[in-house]
């Protein structure tokens, strides 16, 4: 139910009562929150499949003759390439998601990214590929602002928690996928090294027509319909969504009683979003980008070069296999530890995770030099079982605890500010490491990244306990305001 009133003057443009938020959040899980799931939440599938074919490529990239003659150095600088792409992508297509809804903007960069994608198997020098990276992280930092916020504001606040952990672990999918296909595709007995590679990165585009079809089907979010003067539109929404329940569990759904009233604007300003995010919520800032640095450079950090620290020091010929493993573990953590990120709560599961990975990330630096290639990957898929539910946490938390009219912008700031420190200083600082250990033939050479990855780990952690959010079970306007609410801050 919405009651509205116009307002012919300044930015407000009418004042509604909506059940709205209430409505969407007393659904129970049915069959249409599993193509909210598909349809949105592979964008980590294709994202883990990117990283994890440059990954495992390495070693062919850098052949002069079927590959692009990159070195360590070329790897490194291709995935920091890659990462500010994102970072960039994020910020651009994160304040247009606000302004312009998260339907069009997730169709949109989806499709950015089936260019940058396509456009890679096609590389015939170093730079053109830099380029193609670029364009392929534009696409998917996109998508992570567009594709988190439509998500929370879609999924009842029950699931919400386990719901965003799982999805953004999900990326691990991807990510073993890619390790898997990479065995046969860079096999120069089952095919030709020259076009393997280019195989390859093909795999993502066929991955995401599929997704833009599916995504079709996935509506408006009615949150961002309401506030922005379209509730007739959004109401239409809501009564589809309750029917297509109610007929798929055969079952009568309650009325709700609880209402907010808003009052709507076109657009809000940058101004505002900056103010909301450095002003009202100072604490919920230093928090999240406090977790999206430590997981930033912990990951990229530790995976751009995974495949790398195999090849060159450990004599792995075929790094297919361990990444897999590693991806495996890493969807497992999401999977198995996200119910309890509803359940105990989002303080103590944050806190934990960060603090733990951090602790056995520097417990592997002390005996680095005296790991083998399969000892070396279980350490790591023991790290990382619990590092993966911290890091998707830091995307639930920067996508639920800012208010509605900000929040894929803020998605993209903490993302982009967070990537920035750790995903792009991370692949660069751990190329030079590799080479530098390279020369000496000494794989401790790379301990320092280790040892910097897990006290910023530790460091998020302890921020975690001290400004976290007691954001499960509640409604996103009960954690924060609206604000255009009508007793809200704007």
């Amino acid at each position: 139910m919405t009651t509205s009133e116009t307002s012919s003057s300044g930015p407000e443009t009418g004042r509604i009562t909506t059940d709205i938020p209430a409505r969407m959040d007393r659904l129970p899980w049915a069959r249409w929150h599993w193509m909210i799931v598909i349809g949105l939440g592979t964008v980590w599938i294709l994202d883990g499949l990117e990283v994890t074919i440059v990954g495992n490529l390495s070693a062919v990239l850098k052949n002069g003759d079927t590959g692009l003659g990159l070195t360590s150095s070329d790897i490194g600088l291709a995935g920091a390439i890659y990462v500010a792409g994102a970072c960039l992508g994020a910020l651009f297509f994160g304040q247009l998601t606000d302004r312009f809804g998260r339907k069009k903007l997730f169709m949109v960069t989806l499709l950015v990214y089936l260019i940058g994608t396509v456009a890679t198997a096609f590389s015939m020098n170093p730079m053109f590929y830099f380029v193609c990276r670029f364009i392929t992280g534009t696409g998917i930092g996109g998508e992570y602002a567009a594709i988190n916020s439509a998500i929370d504001e879609l999924i009842p606040a029950k699931y919400r928690g386990r719901i965003d952990i799982i999805i953004n672990g999900s990326f691990w999918v991807g990510a073993a996928a890619g390790s898997l296909l990479t065995i046969p595709l860079t096999n120069p007995d089952t095919v030709n090294p020259e076009f393997g590679w280019r195989f390859c990165f093909a795999l993502g585009a066929i991955l995401g027509i599929g997704v833009l079809f599916v995504r079709k089907n996935v509506p408006e979010s009615p949150r961002w319909l309401f506030i922005h003067g379209r509730d007739e539109e959004g109401e239409k929404i809501v009564r589809e969504i309750e029917r297509t329940v109610e007929e798929e569990d055969h079952l009568t759904l309650e009325p709700v009683d609880e209402t907010i009233t808003i009052r709507q604007r076109k657009t809000i300003p940058l101004t505002t979003i900056i103010h909301t995010v450095f002003a009202l919520y100072p604490k919920r800032t230093v928090l999240c980008l406090s977790l999206f640095a430590g997981q930033a450079f912990l990951y990229n950090a530790f995976f751009f070069t995974y495949g790398d620290s195999l090849t060159t020091f450990l004599d792995v010929k075929q790094t297919g296999w361990y990444v897999a493993a590693f991806a495996a573990s890493n969807f497992a953590g999401a999977l198995l530890l996200g119910p309890l990120f509803d359940r105990v709560g989002r303080i103590p599961m944050i806190a934990g995770t960060y603090i733990l990975s951090g602790v056995l990330l520097a417990a592997a630096g002390v005996v680095l030099g005296d790991l083998n290639a399969i000892s070396l990957t279980l350490f790591g898929m023991v790290i990382f079982f619990f590092a993966s539910a911290g890091a998707s946490a830091a995307y639930l938390t920067a996508s639920e605890v800012f208010p509605m009219e900000t929040r894929a912008m803020c998605i993209a700031f903490f993302y982009a500010a967070g990537t920035a420190i750790g995903g792009i200083a991370g692949p660069l600082y751990f190329g030079h490491l590799i080479d530098k250990a390279t020369a000496s033939k000494d794989i401790t050479g790379i301990v320092p990244g280790y040892y910097l990855g897990a006290g910023l780990m530790i460091g998020a952690g302890i921020v975690a306990i001290f400004l976290g959010v007691k954001a499960e079970g509640r409604s996103l306007e009960d954690i924060a305001q609206p604000l255009t609410a009508e007793d809200g801050n704007a």
